[in-house]
């Protein structure tokens, strides 16, 4: 079977938990190299899950010929310069959500792509499940009517030490969680953004820990939702809610994002509620798999780059409104 070889730039959290076991289920994913800002660090990764190679710096792992795509997990401020870094070196490449600071970074990375003729894609895994595609299928066949109104939250906590609470690396509740909000609507509804209003609260560091967003789209339909780094202290709880209303009905989901097994939400119209079932395997898997047939086979990647920069667009604009 035809594999793409991997590497993987830099040794963070989700590579460890997500990605690198995904990569191991992904039945065209060859994983050959890992790299990290020490050669110690990336040598025990090579040692916990079998990579080819290790680097212990980026720079050799983009030189690597064998290398064809590389997985960028790094802190959001670094996204920019190494993806096209590896871009201009001839890899494909797949880079952690949100795909870059602001909208205009995001045009460059893929102009960058388009130039070397490589594919660029934002790793947002949960958009490959099944799960979402079984949303977006009974929202557009019309089942609860015309959408008018999508409410979701997404709320976590736990953080101590992390780069997500630094505001030079593009840290905060917004760029973390938000983005999970802002691309599950976009999704949902087919429509340009016409207004958008928002608040956030700001730790003394200058990131959002809180923050919620409103939105009107040209169409007349409306969205809301809050996400949040701050739910309680000293436990691994977290919040997570999605509410479709339609001109015949709603849909309902506490699943939570990026959920892999079995998953369900529920339909209502008029008096009868319909339990929607589905399975989900491992979403990593699923956009790592993906990716490679697009390199292999020619695919068309599942998250564009126009969905991207509509995303990126929004995300400018409720940063804007909140003062980051």
């Amino acid at each position: 079977m035809d594999k793409v070889n991997w590497g993987i730039m830099g040794t963070a959290s989700v590579a460890r938990w997500g990605t690198i076991p995904g990569m191991k289920q992904a039945e065209h994913c060859n994983l050959y190299a890992i790299a990290g800002r020490s050669k110690e660090k990336a040598d025990r990764y090579k040692e916990d899950f079998g990579f080819a190679v290790s680097y212990g710096s980026y720079e050799e792992l983009i030189r690597d010929e064998k290398v064809q795509a590389i997985y960028v997990p790094l802190p959001n401020d670094l996204h920019k310069p190494w993806v096209i870094a590896a871009l201009k070196a001839g890899k494909h490449v797949l880079c952690e959500k949100p795909i870059a600071m602001n909208a205009a970074e995001t045009r460059e990375m893929f102009a960058a792509a388009k130039d070397s003729g490589t594919i660029l894609m934002e790793a947002y895994a949960y958009l490959h499940s099944p799960y979402v595609e079984s949303l977006v299928r009974d929202v557009r066949s019309g089942i609860i009517g015309e959408v008018d109104y999508i409410d979701t939250s997404f709320v976590t906590q736990g953080y101590k030490e992390d780069f997500r609470l630094h505001k030079e690396h593009g840290g905060g509740a917004l760029y973390d969680l938000g983005c999970y909000c802002t691309t599950m609507i976009l999704s949902l509804i087919d429509d340009e953004v016409e207004s958008v209003h928002a608040s956030a609260e700001f730790t003394d560091l200058g990131v959002d820990m809180l923050t919620t967003a409103q939105m009107r789209f040209k169409g007349g339909a409306r969205a809301a939702f809050t996400v949040g780094m701050n739910l309680g202290v000293g436990t691994n709880s977290r919040y997570d809610r999605l509410y479709i209303h339609g001109s015949k009905g709603s849909i309902r989901s506490d699943t939570e994002y990026n959920q892999e097994g079995r998953v369900s939400y529920e339909i209502r119209t008029g008096n009868a509620i319909a339990q929607r079932v589905v399975d989900v395997p491992h979403n990593y898997a699923l956009e790592i798999e993906q990716l490679s047939r697009c390199i292999l086979y020619g695919e068309t990647p599942h998250i564009s780059d126009t969905f991207s920069i509509k995303n990126a667009e929004l995300i400018d604009c409720i940063l804007e409104k909140i003062g980051y």
